[in-house]
């Protein structure tokens, strides 16, 4: 590594340590783009929630622009201020409703990356701006919390109770898995076979890469559970918590905590929503 490398490196450490100075104006520039946003597909006429190809819902545009202009006035309060609880409050509401906003976000990403296309271009930068909003919000809401100086303990692995609780969750996806191996190999499950689930995938509009996974027994649900095993165990061992050999220029370095938990609070945010409402159809 260079002598600017090493500087660019120890300049953006520094910078990134000192995020609790300026996520609140990072918060405040935020609600500007995103009010301006909403603002703008209000005027137009743009829908932001998809309706199945009805332009329907355009309204939807004012309400960004309610929750832009709360997260703007908000803020800018806390930038003047600082953070008493009332702000607080404010702050978890708003992020609330920008988590609300991003519902589904995963799922159009997921599909966009397999080539599938999106819906609605205006719909998903709606979504993406509401989940940059809801993190930005949230570590304004816990900029006072700095850390302490406590030492840093030396990795280690987890306890072998916690150790069998993830043996526990690896199992739960055996059967997930055997059910997409027999689909993989031509068999039946469930009374399905694995040519009719690509056809109802190719009637779906599915691309050819999604289809090529699929029967590799290799769909996005199979390749998102896979992610679940290898974070859970990344939970109990010890490359868990620093990063290990084989990540190169990452190697020796401690994992941030927000690295594993980001994309599980991502999925279960995402996927939550359609078990509680599968629920309450049921």
């Amino acid at each position: 590594m260079t002598g600017v490398e090493r500087t660019m490196e120890a300049g953006w450490s520094a910078w990134w340590r000192r995020w609790p100075c300026w996520v609140a104006r990072a918060a405040v520039l935020w609600a500007v783009l995103y009010a301006g946003f909403g603002l703008v597909c209000a005027l137009s006429g743009t829908s932001l929630l998809y309706q199945g190809g009805d332009s329907g819902a355009s309204g939807l545009g004012w309400a960004v622009v309610a929750v832009g202009a709360l997260a703007m006035v908000v803020s800018a309060a806390v930038v003047q201020y600082g953070l008493p609880p009332a702000l607080r409050v404010l702050l978890w509401a708003v992020c609330g409703l920008a988590a609300i906003t991003a519902f589904s976000l995963l799922m159009d990403v997921i599909t966009l990356t397999l080539g599938q296309g999106v819906d609605s271009w205006a719909s998903d930068v709606n979504k993406a701006l509401a989940a940059v909003g809801a993190v930005l919000l949230a570590a304004t809401a816990r900029s006072d919390r700095r850390p302490g100086g406590t030492a840093v303990r030396e990795p280690s692995a987890a306890p072998r109770l916690v150790q069998r609780a993830a043996w526990t969750g690896t199992l739960a996806f055996v059967p997930y898995a055997a059910m997409k191996l027999v689909w993989a190999s031509g068999g039946t499950f469930a009374g399905i076979t694995g040519q009719e689930m690509l056809a109802a995938s190719e009637r779906n509009g599915a691309s050819g890469i999604f289809l090529a996974l699929e029967s590799w027994g290799l769909d996005p649900t199979a390749l998102l559970a896979a992610l679940g095993v290898f974070l859970l165990w990344g939970l109990v061992r010890p490359w868990g918590q620093v990063f290990p050999r084989w990540t190169l220029f990452l190697r020796g370095r401690r994992v941030p905590r927000w690295l594993p938990l980001a994309p599980a609070l991502l999925g279960a945010a995402t996927l939550a929503p359609y078990g509680v409402v599968g629920g309450a159809d049921t």
